[in-house]
């Protein structure tokens, strides 16, 4: 095992992983490849197995995952889950970890829980950075995730080897600052859905061609990663969750607990959060968020459904 100032590289450094769902799941995979040892938790363990397949040792806790780690990464769904997984007094990766290990939070969760892990690890001799990211599915795929780190800086461009393999790290500030600045980043994102689904329904109802209208404004001023990510999956009704519904809402709700926190008003997100929660309503919360469509053609009592034979 590594100590505290040593180099992070495959050769000393064990890495634990803890929540192996749509975007651990590719995260994890990168680190393996780059010859890491990794041990691995997650509830269902179905979803851990591509990565046991690959090599990584399977924990039955977090607890026993940080026992046998430098450095654990947890991503898993809610606020709740990140204080189970890392604080649990009886299975929680804190009380394993050895003196001088870091946590690295990459869950979007509390700024506040994000403090509170970081006071809990320093009182037990070790780190702790909240490092959410940007990118969905096809960014943890491909290692080109936006990262958003706060906490000590010395400890994060420490790990910069580990979170290189997974994209572009950006020092955001002390602790908590990755989570805010991931929080801004889903506001920007939560209008920029609207949009996107509300060109789309007003371009149908206008008699375009949808698929070139999203083709012509791709290279635009309307052009956006939103587009890019999205547009030809709602065209062909895929709504299959690279980032589900249900996590955007709990996201989104994180972000106006906040802003009635700060005193601010945001009415676009307080719009797409409540359009959100109308797919939620619909049981749709299991979908991927460009399944925001379903909400507007509902609103409007229209469907794009037969578009994707039709174009």
């Amino acid at each position: 095992m590594a100590t505290a100032a040593e180099p992070i590289s495959p050769s000393i450094t064990s890495v634990g992983w803890i929540g192996t769902g749509v975007m651990g799941c590719s995260m994890c995979g990168h680190l393996i490849k780059a010859g890491y040892k990794v041990t691995v938790f997650n509830r269902t363990l179905s979803k851990a197995q591509p990565l046991i397949d690959m090599g990584a040792n399977l924990a039955q806790s977090p607890l026993a995952v940080a026992s046998q780690s430098d450095v654990v990464f947890s991503i898993v769904g809610f606020p709740s889950d990140v204080r189970s997984v890392l604080l649990d007094s009886t299975s929680g990766a804190l009380p394993g970890l050895r003196p001088g290990g870091v946590l690295v939070d990459m869950t979007t969760s509390d700024p506040s829980l994000a403090a509170e892990i970081s006071s809990a690890a320093i009182n037990k001799g070790c780190h702790s950075v909240d490092a959410p990211v940007s990118g969905g599915d096809r960014g943890a795929k491909n290692g080109t995730l936006a990262i958003f780190a706060g906490g000590d800086k010395s400890v994060i461009d420490r790990l910069n080897p580990l979170f290189a393999l997974l994209g572009k790290v950006n020092y955001m500030g002390g602790t908590g600052k990755g989570q805010f600045a991931k929080l801004a980043n889903q506001i920007t994102i939560a209008s920029a859905m609207v949009g996107l689904v509300e060109g789309i329904i007003y371009a149908h109802k206008a008699g375009l061609n949808v698929e070139s209208y999203l083709n012509a404004i791709s290279t635009g001023a309307a052009g956006s990663k939103s587009l890019d990510l999205y547009g030809s999956r709602i065209l062909k009704r895929d709504f299959e969750a690279g980032f589900y519904v249900n996590h955007f809402v709990k996201d989104l709700g994180i972000c106006l607990k906040e802003c009635q926190n700060m005193g601010l008003a945001l009415p676009g997100l307080a719009l797409a959060q409540q359009l959100y929660l109308s797919l939620k309503a619909h049981g749709e919360g299991n979908l991927g968020t460009q399944a925001l469509i379903l909400a507007l053609e509902r609103l409007n009592n229209v469907s794009l459904q037969n578009l994707a034979s039709s174009n």
